[in-house]
């Protein structure tokens, strides 16, 4: 059940915190008092998205907590930590949700962090939420079916049910993948074939290929260092037009200028140095030359290895560790084909026994579906009688489905009769939502001691009703308040005389501010405000008002 639920800056309510009963309450108010963020805020648990317009006025962020007492906390614990969740202590599960105008949106379960999807999840399980439009659901044949089988105690077996459909699913898809044309089968092999041998012929190695790219980018320096240095050497001594030419021109030019003028001598010995210094210079780069020692075919080899494996790698990488694995699931695939036949014959065998354990326990939902559909039946048609359908007549009609569904094997129908001399016809052609919402009613009441969820919460479902009908809604509310903890949104007077306990909602103006206030109602406070519900607070309605809470 539901213990506590705190709500701050959302909408027109700052701080509201908001202790709980097990049992039926009624939740009244004012229209536009704010009843409705109440219900926004169980959305927000059960993991709706949030709208930061809600965020109230002058606030950066809304925050809403609550605390669940669950009854079997061991069961919730295996869930929780399928969900990568804190297990639960002291039997208290604690959910909670923070979202900011800036747009960060933040949720806890047992104050571990986790996703939307997650709480969602949980929510699902832990709150059953019926608003003024969710009774459409019921024109779901996939909701029809779900209620069957939470009445026929079957939603164990249908779980079974659809992990063998998503088995037998597989296998098939399995199975024609592999049953192509010959002629496109043809091709595949081909191209399988072609990539395979491609991939193994190239040996590959990731320790392997690094050492390779590391020496290619060693001897890719030196055959540049190589062709550097040999051009220098030409430009100093080996060509004809080098430097080392030109100074020898230069120096007999020098020779022949000390001869006519001695005072030249040092010009001409600094340039005897310096021609030395050239020829030094030379020698020097034809031995740096000799260190280098590159070996031609040593470089095209790795000039190969390294185009081959960057080829690789652009068609099946982008890594090399890719293209390993590419070749891997290749040479599987082809595998597969090349043994197609032995392979078919297996596949085909697996879905023979698939299909057959489908059907053996497809068959058994059925049987459990059709043994609980006339019990269902006429309890949903008693509880509707009691709604004011006097004479209203429910039937659930199921038919065998072409071929199975994840549903189960067969489809299903909800028809129903409200009024005598009209024939009966399915469910999703009553128009009026007051009659929906009625059946609806009927139907939480029918599987009240089988439905798992425990907490139920209505919000003007009795909408478009009144009079011995709203009496009759009240007194359903407070019976499934036996089996479950029931929340109520009312307008009706007698809906809400008939709960256990019984909360207002009333706006308030403080300090130019607007806020909801939560509060609960007994004795004569109680009497009031029912009295209100009935139009007034006169003697005859105060008097009315008693007369509804003592059950009258």
């Amino acid at each position: 059940m539901l213990t506590a639920l705190r709500i701050r800056n959302l909408a027109l309510v700052d701080d509201l915190s908001w202790s709980l009963e097990p049992g039926y309450t009624a939740i009244t108010g004012e229209t536009g008092a704010g009843k409705s963020i109440i219900l926004g805020a169980l959305k927000l648990l059960l993991g709706e998205r949030a709208d930061k317009s809600l965020i109230r006025s002058g606030s950066d962020a809304c925050t809403v907590e609550a605390t669940f007492i669950l009854a079997q906390p061991e069961k919730w614990n295996v869930t929780l930590e399928s969900l990568g969740v804190e297990p639960c202590e002291d039997s208290q599960l604690l959910l909670k949700r923070t979202f900011t105008t800036a747009g960060a949106n933040r949720q806890f379960i047992n104050n571990s962090a986790t996703t939307l999807a997650t709480l969602k999840v949980l929510g699902d399980d832990l709150v059953d939420l019926h608003g003024p439009h969710d009774h459409q659901s019921l024109f779901s044949a996939a909701r029809q079916l779900e209620i069957l089988d939470q009445f026929a105690e079957s939603i164990g077996l249908l779980t079974d049910y659809r992990t063998l459909f998503s088995q037998a699913a597989t296998l098939r898809a399995d199975y024609h993948s592999l049953a192509t044309s010959e002629a496109a089968l043809a091709q595949e092999i081909d191209l399988l074939q072609f990539q395979k041998n491609e991939i193994e012929s190239a040996d590959l190695d990731p320790v392997e290929a690094a050492e390779t790219l590391a020496r290619y980018t060693t001897v890719s320096q030196s055959r540049r260092l190589t062709e550097i240095a040999a051009s220098l050497r030409d430009r100093l001594s080996e060509n004809e037009d080098s430097l080392a030419s030109r100074h020898a021109e230069a120096q007999r030019l020098f020779r022949d200028l000390e001869r006519l003028d001695p005072s030249t001598h040092e010009l001409a010995a600094r340039h005897a140095t310096l021609l030395g210094e050239l020829d030094d210079i030379s020698h020097s780069l034809g031995k740096y030359l000799d260190t280098l020692d590159l070996d031609p075919e040593q470089i095209l080899r790795l000039e190969e290895r390294v185009n081959l494996l960057q080829t690789l790698q652009r068609k099946y990488g982008p890594a090399l560790e890719d293209v390993i694995v590419f070749g891997e699931k290749v040479a599987a695939r082809l595998a597969k084909i090349t043994g197609r036949d032995a392979e078919l014959t297996r596949l085909n065998e697996e879905l023979k026994k698939s299909e057959a354990a489908l059907l053996a326990i497809g068959e058994k939902l059925t049987r459990l579906r059709r043994k609980a559909i006339t019990p269902l039946a006429r309890d949903v048609t008693v509880h509707l009688r009691d709604l004011g359908f006097k004479q209203a007549h429910f039937e659930i009609t199921l038919l065998p489905s072409e071929e199975p569904k994840s549903t189960g094997l067969e489809t299903i129908e909800f028809q129903f009769a409200p009024n005598p001399g009209e024939p009966i016809q399915p469910l999703r052609s009553i128009a009026s939502s007051g009659e929906i919402s009625r059946v609806m009613l009927a139907i939480k009441s029918a599987l009240a001691s089988h439905d798992a969820i425990a907490l139920l919460v209505f919000d003007e479902i009795d909408a478009n009703v009144g009079g011995e009908i709203a009496h009759a809604v009240g007194e359903k509310m407070r019976s499934l308040g036996e089996h479950h903890q029931v929340l109520s949104i009312t307008h009706l007077p007698q809906v809400a005389a008939r709960a256990a306990d019984h909360f207002v909602v009333a706006k308030e103006v403080s300090s130019g501010r607007t806020f909801s206030r939560l509060t609960r109602v007994a004795g004569d406070d109680r009497i009031a405000e029912i009295a209100r519900m009935l139009g007034g607070k006169s003697e005859s309605a105060l008097a009315l008002a008693k007369t509804l809470l003592a059950g009258g």
